[in-house]
């Protein structure tokens, strides 16, 4: 008789770092494809006329809509981050668990920096 599956309590289990990027990667990815059409109807509002163009910038000085974007800025530096590493690894650039750890770094730091410096601009 085979043996059932054993339970994997998900949370319980110490991700390495390296998979820990990937989620946020996959994460990144999935938060801009779901909040494309929010930004292109931004856009679009934007270029439709000056009317249209004054309330969507009046609508950008809101908090939560500014704290929104500085998000989607964030998932955009990390998916491009991340990705950058994985045609790194791909090309054979990055190899053995060293070099997997400190690019997970190194894509993390990059990532987090570019957010704080761009956020702090466009803010």
């Amino acid at each position: 008789m085979p043996s059932r599956p054993k339970h994997l309590d998900l949370f319980s289990i110490k991700l390495p770092l390296p998979g820990f990027v990937s989620i946020l990667h996959r994460v990144s990815g999935a938060l801009l494809f779901l909040a494309l059409p929010l930004l292109l109807w931004l856009l679009q509002q934007s270029l439709r006329s000056i009317e249209t163009y004054t309330r969507v910038s009046e609508l950008l000085q809101s908090g939560l809509l500014r704290l929104v974007l500085l998000g989607l800025l964030w998932g955009f530096l990390h998916h491009l981050c991340a990705g950058i590493r994985y045609l790194l690894i791909d090309a054979h650039l990055v190899s053995g668990l060293a070099q997997a750890r400190s690019s997970s770094w190194l894509v993390l730091a990059v990532s987090l920096s570019l957010t704080a410096l761009f956020g702090v601009r466009l803010w």
